[in-house]
């Protein structure tokens, strides 16, 4: 016979969304049930994405500065390099997480539940623990947070031994000689710049003209340069037909529409990713994805169903970890009705590719739509003192302000340090302040920050 609980919240998934929502709940004494299907919390974010991929980003850094000192210190990669060891750190940096987690869960009294989760109402969900025994949750308010699995398009054999997705790329043993990347996103241009620099040859492949084509051109410009400066190679504007392992050759086959063949002793597969409502059987409690196979929810990130809410990637973009976090905590307090201020819409994107990229507001192109006469001012970073003592040749940063020259309409960097510059942009504009304040306060020096105050000043002078 099935047990029966009754909580005042369930919340199912917790990567960053769920997470925040659960902790919420509790932190206003509500009972609230944390359902995870896998032993780990987190989600993809911390297992699979976003904290793997940037410690072997900080690894592949480590590696290209050695590469580029091994004239000095006589430094030389074996030709194999197992990517275990790229990423040896991985498992200390995930059991640290883990922990800090699974306190902040105990603290805050909330009951961790490990088990496959599926609706059998809109109130009601079904867990099963790998047991197989089931339990029944019950409660006037549910949050999904399931967040998103890799998209497989039915042209790509996808083995997960020599063609990978996003969430596979990482169990290689070994570094390969060449890959091939399908895909010009997020996902694609990190781990395309990420793999060139730890020395593999890379391909990376896309129907449009340049990868991340919601940036301004002037960042994507710089990104592809430096790519191309570590050896990779940008195919833009080339449709894909089919990829497949030839065992004959032994060989990953990526096939083009213009007949091309590409060889590669790897593929990645980054076409994007879709909600993962696998095994929910949302449609019990009377939801359904959307075309694009996510979850429609309104501005209180509520759904179609009234007692159930959902967050982060399970929704779409921005499908930011930053994002889903203030997601999940709002979506609490709406269900709920505890009081919340306004979302601030100016959040900030972050790439961490090599180079890194990040932008807050509205690019060029998107501000001269609606301001013609729309000012620029740029500063780049091999021009100001600390770009030139860290040797940093492709930085810069990029301010687009109204016609009078007084009004921030958005921010862009690309160089190393990019995330955490935005941030002065990020404070700048959401305080609504004039691009005279980059100019009229003081920057510590030598800092690339001083980047800010070089392109405002850019901007002053343009003034009429």
């Amino acid at each position: 016979m099935s047990k029966e609980e009754q909580y005042d919240m369930i919340v199912i998934g917790s990567g960053p969304a769920g997470q925040k929502a659960a902790i919420q709940a509790a932190k206003v004494g509500r009972n609230v049930a944390l359902v995870e299907r896998s032993r780990e919390l987190g989600g993809s974010c911390v297992h699979r994405g976003t904290i793997p991929s940037k410690t072997l980003r900080e690894n592949a850094l480590r590696v290209k500065a050695m590469r580029q000192s091994a004239e000095i210190a006589n430094f030389e990669l074996p030709e194999e390099i197992e990517l275990a060891t790229l990423i040896s750190r991985l498992g200390d940096v995930l059991d640290a997480h883990d922990e800090y987690m699974r306190r902040q869960v105990s603290r805050n009294n909330v009951e961790l539940i490990h088990g496959r989760a599926k609706f059998v109402t809109p109130t009601q969900v079904a867990i099963t623990d790998v047991r197989g025994n089931v339990s029944l949750l019950n409660s006037e308010h549910i949050v999904i947070a399931t967040g998103s699995e890799p998209r497989t398009p039915s042209h790509i054999a996808i083995d997960h031994e020599h063609l990978f997705d996003s969430d596979s790329i990482l169990s290689m043993l070994y570094l390969p000689t060449s890959l091939v990347v399908l895909g010009g996103g997020v996902i694609a241009s990190e781990y395309a710049s990420i793999f060139q620099a730890l020395g593999v040859k890379v391909t990376m492949i896309d129907k449009y003209s340049r990868p991340l084509g919601f940036l301004d051109d002037d960042l994507t410009d710089t990104f592809i340069a430096g790519f191309e400066d570590m050896g990779g190679t940008w195919m833009g504007q080339s449709t894909v037909t089919n990829a497949y392992w030839d065992d004959k050759k032994s060989t990953v086959i990526t096939e083009l529409e213009d007949g091309t063949q590409i060889c590669s002793e790897k593929l990645l597969c980054a076409a994007g990713r879709v909600s993962n409502v696998k095994d929910l059987f949302i449609e019990n409690a009377g939801l359904e994805v959307n075309d694009r196979g996510l979850i429609n929810v309104d501005a209180n990130l509520r759904t179609s169903v009234p007692s159930i809410y959902a967050a982060g990637d399970i929704i779409g973009p921005p499908s930011l970890a930053s994002a889903s976090m203030e997601q999940g905590r709002r979506a609490t307090c709406n269900a709920l009705n505890m009081p919340l201020g306004s979302m601030n819409t100016m959040i900030p994107s972050g790439i961490y590719s090599i180079p890194e990229l990040s932008s807050i507001g509205l690019s060029e192109v998107q501000a001269r739509e609606k301001y013609p006469q729309a000012i620029v001012g740029k500063a780049r970073f091999d021009e100001i003192a600390r770009g030139q003592i860290s040797g940093i040749q492709n930085g810069l940063l990029k301010i687009v302000c109204d016609a009078q020259g007084k009004k921030i309409l958005g921010v862009m960097i690309v160089g190393e340090g990019a995330t955490e510059l935005i941030h002065i942009g990020q404070m700048a504009m959401i305080s609504d302040n004039d691009i005279d304040v980059f100019v009229d306060n003081i920057f510590n020096f030598p800092t690339l920050a001083e980047a800010y105050r070089v392109a405002a000043l850019s901007i002053i002078g343009q003034r009429t």
